[in-house]
């Protein structure tokens, strides 16, 4: 359920990052540990995941850019591609629940079920700790962690930087590409982009 109409209003919404923007993580750290629950109230931290391929997508539904890539059908098939080859992934929302963007454990299982997301785990980070560790800049804003928990992306999930459908088709999906990369055995080529998408409401 929409809780108000999408306004394609880029100016307040929009955040293309500098290619010089700082990280607060990088490719080779080691990722910030975290400790969340899921919709249902079970704990999800990196400490239980480790010795596992990781994904972590950071998602708010009323932003443009997330609907693009859902509305589309692009997340889901990213997350059961990576769900196929047994890649954990953790969808996290960090809004602040004073903003009207904000939604509840039973507001987001509504909207992942409609959509037919594929997250492994969905979390809510409602104090924004997790965001603000990891630099998680926008939404969607991903990164990729190996099992021996180091940081191996860190970005957008494609090279199409709008929020038009119709450039999903001719676009590098770059979390599919880090994926297909490691999973055979060879380093991420291109492991570091900046996100873009909607400002992340902390």
């Amino acid at each position: 359920m929409s809780k108000r109409p999408c306004l394609f209003v880029f100016a307040p919404l929009f955040v293309l990052a500098m290619n010089t923007a700082a990280q607060a993580v990088a490719p080779g750290d080691s990722a910030p540990r975290f400790a969340l629950a899921d919709l249902g109230g079970k704990p999800v931290s990196l400490d239980s995941l480790k010795g596992r391929w990781l994904i972590l997508e950071w998602t708010n539904p009323e932003c443009p850019f997330v609907q693009k890539h859902y509305g589309s059908g692009n997340m889901q098939e990213t997350q059961r591609f990576a769900g196929d080859r047994r890649i954990v992934w953790v969808q996290i929302n960090s809004t602040n629940p004073r903003h009207r963007d904000h939604y509840d454990p039973a507001q987001m299982r509504d909207w992942n079920a409609r959509m037919k997301a594929a997250p492994a785990y969905a979390t809510l980070d409602e104090s924004g700790a997790a965001g603000r560790s990891y630099g998680a800049k926008t939404t969607p804003h991903l990164y990729l962690i190996d099992p021996d928990g180091r940081l191996v992306y860190n970005g957008a999930i494609d090279d199409r930087r709008s929020a038009d459908p119709a450039d999903i088709p001719g676009a590098r999906n770059h979390i599919r590409e880090a994926l297909t990369e490691v999973l055979a055995g060879k380093p991420v080529s291109v492991a570091t982009t900046t996100p873009y998408g909607c400002s992340i409401k902390y």
